[in-house]
Formats: structure tokens, sequence, C-alpha cells
């Protein structure tokens, strides 16, 4: 073997060896953990039993019974961004039709159920609660919304409620995913709690939740994530 053929040879050797470690376990290891990205993790409190999981998805492409969201006041200057707009897409803009102060106003706790058609959402059912005045907006709100959230779960037979915030979609980006995540399991556990006592003594008709799903974008998962956290850790004192 002439000298350029070894020198050619071990080129292609290097070559082969490097192709071959880039789908080696390292590489691997970083597909799993692309695929395993969607879940952050489950959650439960020590007095719960109710458990908890945030994924990294948005609201228009959840395959559930139930897919809840939340809409500020029906106002010109509350426009939908993100994942309301893409909501609103899939409904064939049912969302601008009923935005409006002589239909849906968005009032803090009003709530309306739409049924999807098919082709639309994947979700079974879409429950959207108002958020009130984007102006005056503060996180305690999503306590109210948490138990409206569960109450309703619970009168419809749902046992796997999906939730999405929709706080930075409907324009409001002052407070932090975790300020919103904490406040609303700390009204959904709550109206956990009053539901449970019903069922012991016989006097409802709803079923109770067994888990919840909290819908996060990438970035807001990990305080997402810690102020569920948060809630769960008050609600076990």
């Amino acid at each position: 073997m002439t000298k350029s053929s070894v020198l050619t040879f071990l080129r292609l050797f290097a070559l082969i060896s490097i192709s071959t470690s880039l789908c080696g376990p390292a590489a691997r290891a970083q597909t799993t953990g692309a695929a395993n990205l969607s879940k952050v993790g489950m959650l439960q409190g020590r007095s719960s039993s109710i458990t908890t999981q945030v994924l990294l998805q948005g609201p228009a492409g959840t395959d559930t019974e139930l897919q809840i969201i939340c809409l500020f006041e029906s106002t010109p200057e509350n426009t939908l961004h993100g994942s309301l707009a893409e909501v609103n897409e899939k409904l064939q803009g049912v969302l601008d039709q009923i935005r409006n102060p002589a239909l849906f106003r968005g009032e803090l706790g009003e709530t309306l159920l739409i049924a999807p058609s098919t082709g639309s959402l994947p979700a079974k059912n879409l429950l959207i609660v108002g958020l009130g005045d984007s102006q005056t907006f503060t996180p305690q709100r999503l306590e109210l919304v948490g138990s409206i959230a569960y109450r309703e779960s619970s009168l419809l037979g749902v046992v796997h409620p999906y939730f999405a915030p929709t706080v930075l979609e409907g324009g409001v980006a002052r407070y932090t995913p975790g300020e919103i995540s904490e406040k609303f399991m700390t009204g959904f556990l709550r109206a956990a709690r009053t539901e449970k006592i019903l069922q012991g003594v016989g006097a409802s008709r709803g079923k109770l939740v067994q888990d919840l799903t909290y819908l996060a974008g990438p970035a807001h998962a990990t305080d997402t994530k810690q102020g569920i956290q948060r809630a769960l850790a008050d609600t076990s004192k």
C-alpha cells in the first residue's frame, strides 16, 4: 500500500469513527430527552390525592375531555395572541364572534362551555372562564378561576381536566407564570377539599377530579412548576 493510500484510509476511518460516535449513547440520550420534554413532572401534595402534571403544549392541540382557558373582558384593547389566536383560528373565529359586551363579556368568573365541531379543536369540550378587566388584573383572581375549574370539571363528570391560564396570550405580562399557577392551584385544591366533604355525606352529584394537566410554554415551565409546588406545600401544612 502506497503512502498516499494509507493517508486516504486513515481519513476515511476517522470520518467513520466520528459518524459512529454521533449516533452513540450521547446522541440517543439527547433524542430521548427531546421526546420527554413535553412532560415536566408529576406533582402531588401530601394531603392531596390529585396529581398535577405540567405539559409543554398549547390548548389548541390537546386531545382531552375538557380544555379550560381564560379570557379577559371583551373590549377592543384586549386582543388575542399566541395560543388564543390559534384556538380562535381552529374554531373558525368563534371567539371573535362571542367576545362582545352584548354576548360573552369576560367578566371575572363568567363561564362559557363550547362543544367544538369535528375537525376543529381536538378537545371534546372547551370551557372559557372570564378574567375581568386586564388593566386591574392581579394573580389573586386565578384563585377563583381555580375553584371554578374544579367545580365545573366535577359537575361535567370530567376527572382529567386540562388548564391553560392564557394570561400572557391575553396581553398581560407583568406577573410571573409561577404567581399565576400558585393562585390557580390554591383555588383548585380548595374546591377539591370542599367537594370531598360533600361526596362524603352524599350531597354532591359531581365526580372527584383525579388529576390535572397544567399547560405551559417551554420558557415558563420551571416557574409554573415551582408555583404549583408552593400551593401544594401550603395545602400540606
